[in-house]
């Protein structure tokens, strides 16, 4: 009997003419994005609505997580101009909310924590009206890093916890929860006035307790946004998916969630980290 192809399906493009717009600039650009490289069941409408997500450092990443459908392997060397690239594609695609982050480099002395800064600093000089939210790799724990990054001011420093910390061995085998919630712990205590935003993926294998064990250490280190979205496989060599969450429990996470204090939770089986991430911004800073 032939097997179930569990991977996603992908939302298709309301307007193709301008997805493929917003995916010839990115081409013509040469930029990566999580888009793309992540397999984002969410492409459509984001490159539709004429934007993206962009993917830093390149498209290989040094870790192996089990759910993530990034290549990995040895990356290549840092190109220079990607950040002005990146810039370029930020004023012709009109972008009012801009979401940077990167494969984890841990090749690098500093994790990539300069490539972000130097990003950082020429979209702002470029396109001073844009917010800037920022999702970072654990940079191995360097606080150096960590606050190379914060000096720059980004509106949101986002740092994906991903899953329960007893699944950590077997979905993120080079990665340390409690490393991830320091990161985070960190990031509110150096004084830059950045929001701090984080996302889980549920159907691994945890149960509801456990998430929202992780909800509650989440504020305990004054995480102010979160995102929860379904785990949907990218191949069979992935992480299986051992349960669909339904909407009713998805829902049940935002309004636990609003409870605990966080500024905006967006719940759904659809939601990543980014999707939506400026509406997501904005709505939040109205409460």
């Amino acid at each position: 009997m032939k097997k179930k192809d569990e991977r996603w399906v992908r939302n298709c493009s309301s307007n193709p003419p301008i997805y493929f717009k917003t995916e010839n600039l990115l081409e013509e650009l040469r930029l990566n994005t999580v888009c793309e490289s992540a397999q984002c069941p969410n492409q459509g409408k984001c490159f539709t609505d004429g934007t993206a997500t962009f993917l830093l450092l390149g498209n290989t990443c040094t870790r192996n997580c089990r759910f993530c459908a990034v290549e990995h392997g040895s990356p290549q060397s840092v190109d220079e101009e990607e950040p002005r690239r990146i810039s370029k594609a930020v004023t012709i695609l009109n972008l009012d909310h801009v979401v940077l982050t990167s494969v984890t480099r841990d090749d690098l002395p500093d994790g990539g924590a300069s490539q972000f800064t130097k990003t950082i600093r020429i979209v702002r000089k470029e396109n001073p009206k844009v917010t800037l939210e920022v999702l970072i790799p654990d940079f191995n724990g360097s606080q150096e890093a960590l606050y190379a990054v914060l000096n720059e001011k980004p509106d949101v420093l986002n740092h994906n916890l991903e899953t329960i910390p007893r699944l950590y061995p077997k979905v993120r085998p080079q990665a340390d929860y409690q490393r991830s919630l320091k990161l985070l712990r960190r990031a509110k205590d150096y004084q830059t006035h950045s929001f701090t935003k984080s996302g889980l993926m549920v159907g691994l294998g945890e149960n509801r307790e456990e998430i929202v064990a992780v909800m509650e250490n989440l504020r305990n280190v004054d995480c102010n946004f979160l995102t929860i979205g379904q785990y949907l496989r990218p191949s069979f060599n992935h992480h299986p998916i051992i349960r669909h969450v339904s909407q009713e429990e998805f829902e049940s996470y935002k309004e636990i969630g609003e409870r605990m204090g966080f500024k905006a939770v967006f719940s759904s089986r659809f939601v990543r980290s980014s999707f939506m991430a400026g509406k997501f911004f904005k709505k939040a800073l109205q409460h």
